[in-house]
């Protein structure tokens, strides 16, 4: 009987740790997907955005800020771009 409970004990131990690592992978898997969106972002503007007069500079302030925010970070460094 005591071997029941244990085992009870370790499931719901394993779960919850399971739990509590999964927020961090799901935090992590989502910032390296944003990172990759937005340097393939930073590289299309700078590879067609020439002919129209756009360029976005390939630095770590830039792919940090494409790597945070993706897209809107991009389009957000676009912007800034016109302003400067």
């Amino acid at each position: 009987m005591t071997e029941y409970i244990v085992l009870i004990f370790a499931a719901i131990a394993v779960v919850v740790v399971a739990k509590m690592l999964a927020w961090p992978v799901k935090k992590i898997t989502k910032l390296i997907l944003n990172l990759v969106i937005g340097v393939i972002m930073i590289y299309l503007v700078n590879t067609f955005g020439p002919s129209i007069g756009i360029t976005i500079p390939f630095n770590w302030i830039t792919a940090l800020i494409a790597g945070i925010l993706g897209v809107p970070g991009v389009i957000f460094l676009i912007i800034l771009g016109f302003f400067i």
